[in-house]
């Protein structure tokens, strides 16, 4: 047997051909598509790119591996402790490790275990080429490695070899060389101006106003990635510049299958194409980050090509990226029931035969603290921490009527929103049930300050900004949530009119 998992990051489902896009960012990618199973629902269980990594190579949920952050105590896998033996889970249980369980020779390609410390990630791996700049380089400097491997690996059997590429992720570092394929194609048609004035308005890391996530600056070294949005000129520097990474990965993509049939194994080759995350694009008025626990951020394509199973094939059900390993495990003749937190829909692979589960829980701890729940056509979330974007406690959507989050119906579903946290209280009694420890870490986060990208010092230095950008208005809001990120710094000139009188749509609902 021969795999190839292309770990893809930040990849919005809804931005490739093969899930109705309208651009043609994805040519090879959508040619695995049409040769394998597409799945619709599929969702990371933990947001964004260290938790989610951490939960598909484990197969458990962040509360479980206790990883759920960038930074602090919740930005590494908890020890095993006492019952740790001669060694520990990962290095038979992790998904390389497993893999290699069932003969499969495993290599990584990729720099992000560097990038975010995540030593953890390599456990089970038998070869590992970083590609040296912790994620800031583009397709073209990846794939060289990977040619490289191809030629001197890929006849020989049972082999897996993992791939990150990184352009869809901010700053959008496709090279000026590549220029812009899609200047001449038309913008989303709900960011209308009304719309994008709107979200002018709105606060927090990666508003329309501050794309820098606390200012508008710009780095030369990125001139895809403007500081603000600020007509639509600037919206379409944005999308364009997303949308161009999606297409230049591709492209690259396409080298590597080119290489493959070369070496005579790309017909009988497994390939698995999937994402970390998504990334935000005016849902929840945030731009170019993947920093909520929302659809946008947490919904990632997931496509499996297996030779001799289903082909062509549309999978609705709902599924987390951690059900791969046990998936994996039931395909391979192995018991799928080990320490995993997830379950086999090897039947879809195999029959079609749809088995999502009734609801999923997703989570985000590095820019806010929010957890999810995405059932039938609605989309409901808890905001623990609000990493200054001043979110309502509560928000429901409909995605089927509001697939880009922009209108909040908490108020207007109360029994909408009473089925959702009783599916969250399910999952979260479930999971303490589950585990030796009595902590959960979305709290290990807020207790150390909240999460990692929206700390007191960055709060201390934005509220000059929001009163030079006009936003004053959300300052007093911001000390009433945030009052400990306010006692060293209290600044002269505060707005003082209420927040309510300003942004009556920002309430807070205080549902017991």
């Amino acid at each position: 047997m021969r795999m190839l998992i292309l770990d893809l990051d930040s990849l919005r489902p809804d931005h490739l051909g093969c899930y109705g896009y309208n651009r043609n960012t994805s040519p090879n990618i959508d040619k695995i598509a049409d040769e394998g199973v597409l799945f619709t629902n599929y969702y990371t269980s933990d947001a964004p790119c260290f938790p989610s990594r951490t939960a598909l190579m484990t197969g458990r949920f962040g509360i479980h591996t206790g990883a759920v952050g960038h930074g602090g105590t919740a930005a590494d896998v908890r020890i095993e402790g006492p019952s740790r033996l001669f060694r520990d889970t990962l290095t038979y249980e992790s998904l390389p490790a497993f893999l290699r369980s069932v003969g499969l020779k495993t290599t990584l390609v990729s720099p992000f275990p560097e990038r975010h410390s995540a030593w953890t990630f390599y456990a089970g791996f038998n070869e590992v080429h970083n590609t040296g700049k912790v994620g800031f380089e583009s397709a073209d400097e990846v794939t060289p490695t990977i040619l490289k491997w191809v030629e001197d690996n890929a006849k020989e059997d049972n082999w897996m070899l993992y791939v990150n590429y990184w352009d869809p992720h901010t700053p959008y570092r496709t090279p000026e060389s590549f220029e812009n394929p899609f200047e001449n194609e038309p913008l989303p048609e709900w960011i209308t101006e009304e719309v994008l004035m709107q979200h002018r308005q709105k606060v927090g890391p990666h508003s329309a106003q501050d794309l820098n996530m606390y200012d508008n600056s710009t780095n030369p070294q990125f001139p895809r990635y403007p500081g603000e949005i600020s007509d639509l000129d600037d919206l379409r520097q944005v999308i364009d510049g997303y949308d161009c990474g999606v297409r230049h990965m591709d492209e690259n993509i396409g080298h590597i299958f080119k290489a493959l049939e070369a070496q005579g194994v790309m017909d009988d080759l497994v390939v698995i194409i999937s994402a970390d995350h998504g990334e935000n694009l005016g849902e929840l008025g945030i731009y170019a980050e993947h920093g909520t626990a929302d659809n946008a951020t947490c919904r990632i394509p997931m496509i499996i090509r297996w030779p001799g199973m289903k082909q062509g094939h549309v999978d609705h059900g709902l599924h987390y990226h951690l059900d791969l390993l046990p998936t994996l495990a039931e395909l391979l003749g192995k018991d799928p029931k080990q320490s995993w937190d997830g379950t086999s829909y090897a039947s879809v692979l195999t029959s079609g035969q749809e088995n999502g589960r009734e609801f999923l829980v997703i989570s985000q701890c590095a820019h806010v603290c929010q957890r999810s729940v995405r059932f039938e056509n609605w989309l409901y979330i808890r905001t623990y921490h609000d990493g200054f974007h001043l979110f309502d406690e509560e928000m429901l959507f409909n995605l089927q009527n509001d697939p880009y989050e922009q209108h909040n119906l908490a108020m207007e579903k109360p029994s909408v929103c009473k089925e959702a946290v009783y599916y969250l209280n399910q999952w979260h009694d479930e999971m303490m049930k589950t585990m030796p420890f009595d902590v959960d870490p979305l709290w290990t986060v807020i207790k150390e300050g909240g999460p990692y990208h929206a700390q007191s010092e960055h709060l201390k230095r934005y509220i000059k900004r929001l009163e030079v950008t006009g936003r004053g208005w959300a300052i007093s809001e911001l000390m009433k949530r945030h009052p400990l990120a306010f006692e060293e710094s209290k600044p002269e000139n505060f707005a003082q009119k209420s927040f309510e009188h300003f942004r009556p749509s920002y309430r807070i609902l205080n549902r017991t």
